[in-house]
């Protein structure tokens, strides 16, 4: 906010409240609560779960979210160009983004018969859009959801999966998978399983790979936005936007350690390799 000339505790004030941990969706629901009965001039929302308890309780203060998929389908606004209500934002990416994700995947393995996509079905309900592109862009190769609520059913699930030669896993950025992204990845490395694990940090963790938005660019955007509706524009006419760029991310030390031979016009693609 500052470098829209916006100090805090000075020209404006800022109260936070946060979700609670993971899929709690009851302690969101109470935190959208507690913000909107502060009558705030706008809120900044992280995510669905936290755009939609929100937009549940408030059909007039502006809201600008980020981190969300599908905003028309949830039926957060009219449409991308032209809102229309008091929510607008940036969305983090379409549901093609699942067909270039198996993209990724068959490049990786030419070989490749199965793919298993992880997520919480509380957290990522706009998950089976993603299924669907995916599948969209299979060309043969098997698609399956691994559905989990917690680490131990995450376990057990890759364990079973990577009994099966030539799989992969494509996991889906949403709450859960966030803030269970280490469990994730270090079952991953212990099964054996590759995978395209997209969530915010994941291979500087120990991912193999990922595909996704430029974080940077996506949490300082709504700054803009914000600022705007603070000098008293609306957020029915702020267009719905989308990230800018992507980048492809590879760990190269985990494909070692995978047995992988990452393919060289793969690799020339990468935006950033870890050595």
């Amino acid at each position: 906010m500052g470098r829209a000339g916006w100090v805090e505790d000075g020209n404006v004030h800022i109260d936070y409240r946060f979700g609670g941990a993971l899929s709690d969706l009851a302690n969101t629901k109470a935190s959208a609560a507690e913000l909107v009965a502060l009558a705030p001039e706008v809120i900044y929302a992280q995510g669905l779960p936290a755009t939609l308890a929100l937009r549940q309780q408030t059909t007039t203060i502006p809201i600008v979210f980020t981190q969300v998929i599908d905003p028309v389908g949830f039926r957060l606004a009219d449409s991308l160009g032209h809102p229309g209500g008091n929510v607008t934002g940036f969305v983090t990416w379409d549901f093609a983004i699942g067909g270039k994700w198996m993209e990724l995947l068959r490049e990786l393995d030419p070989k490749l018969a199965r793919v298993a996509i992880l997520f919480n079905p509380e957290t990522a309900p706009y998950a089976p859009g993603l299924v669907v592109a995916a599948r969209d862009a299979a060309s043969g190769v098997e698609v399956i959801e691994m559905r989990t609520h917690d680490d131990a059913e995450t376990e057990a699930q890759l364990q079973a999966f990577s009994r099966t030669p030539n799989s992969s896993l494509l996991v889906i950025p949403e709450p859960f998978t966030n803030g269970h992204r280490d469990h994730i990845v270090a079952q991953c490395a212990r099964f054996r399983v590759p995978a395209l694990n997209s969530v915010l940090g994941a291979v500087d963790s120990g991912a193999l790979m990922s595909y996704t938005f430029v974080w940077d660019e996506l949490v300082s955007a709504p700054v803009d936005y914000i600022d705007r509706i603070l000098k008293g524009a609306s957020p029915r006419d702020l267009p719905i936007q989308a990230p800018r760029r992507y980048e492809l991310v590879i760990n190269l030390k985990m494909a070692k350690a995978l047995g992988l031979d990452m393919p060289p016009a793969l690799l020339a693609r990468a935006d950033r390799v870890i050595e």
